[in-house]
């Protein structure tokens, strides 16, 4: 059995420490961005956010860009470490394959009573789906970011056209990422899916969960079934003689047992040898 299986513990391991580690760390460093990103607006003030505990330099705009800058440091090192590490380790099992948003309505419909969920593996489908669009987020967020940060720090004259795109998809892409973050959370929230809670906290979740709904997944951990062991033949007995019948007497039987033993000759038999002092007849008067 796999060492991801914890039979005595009810428990499988669904992600591994580092995995969570960059989970928590595009989590975190993007909620950081949000917040900072918010904050650069004439809003903290407007809103008495200052008056927080902690939050008193929510209205210092060069302190704001200054906590964004350092957040977004940290977002594009996790994502990039997450896209090379499962990449060099072969791993797609987030990727969207065929038919996964047929099955994502087959499964919200069954989160109303209708029809029965499908045998998973260790993906939703919809977490498939969810994670392509979440990665084009992220990526339109880095790239125009990083656009922005290169007009702020080096080249104010930058192209105003460009400047004014990378602003716009910017600030579109900011709210889509507060929209999916939200779904995220939501989904979660879900009765079906409160089991999964566990595994971003601990990377592990309950194996009869698992085996309940993920047990394609749960497939690939344990080692398929031996086959049975085949029964070795008794050895065939010897001929049996024939019964006797009513009627039959005793010199009817041996003759047909004798019928049905082998007729091979014994050693020496049918070989006739001429008597050894018999003279030959050349030899005769």
């Amino acid at each position: 059995m796999s060492q991801d299986i914890r039979e005595a513990e009810n428990r499988v391991v669904r992600h591994s420490g580092l995995e969570m580690a960059e989970h928590w760390a595009i989590a975190l460093s993007g909620l950081v961005l949000l917040l900072s990103g918010m904050f650069e607006l004439p809003m903290a003030a407007r809103y008495r956010i200052t008056t927080l505990p902690g939050l008193a330099w929510s209205g210092d705009f060069i302190t704001s860009i200054y906590v964004h800058y350092t957040a977004s440091v940290i977002f594009i090192a996790a994502a990039c470490f997450h896209l090379a590490y499962h990449a060099l380790r072969g791993e797609a099992g987030l990727m969207p394959k065929k038919g996964d948003l047929r099955a994502s309505i087959a499964v919200i419909k069954t989160f109303f009573g209708k029809g029965e969920e499908p045998p998973f593996g260790k993906y939703l489908p919809e977490q498939r789906l969810a994670y392509l669009g979440m990665a084009v987020i992220i990526a339109v967020l880095i790239l125009s970011g990083l656009v922005k940060t290169y007009k702020n720090v080096f080249a104010p004259d930058l192209d105003y056209t460009l400047v004014l795109w990378a602003t716009w998809l910017h600030n579109a892409f900011f709210v889509l990422f507060i929209l999916a973050f939200v779904a995220h959370i939501g989904a979660l929230l879900l009765r079906p899916n409160w089991p999964m809670i566990r595994g971003i906290f601990t990377g592990t979740v309950r194996l009869d969960y698992a085996r309940r709904r993920h047990p394609l997944w749960i497939a690939t951990l344990e080692p398929p079934p031996a086959p049975p062991e085949a029964e070795e033949e008794p050895p065939a007995p010897p001929p049996v003689p024939p019964e006797a019948t009513p009627g039959m007497t005793p010199e009817t039987v041996a003759t047909e047992t004798e019928t049905a033993l082998p007729t091979t000759p014994p050693e020496g038999e049918g070989v006739v040898a001429p008597p050894a002092d018999e003279p030959d007849s050349a030899t005769r008067t």
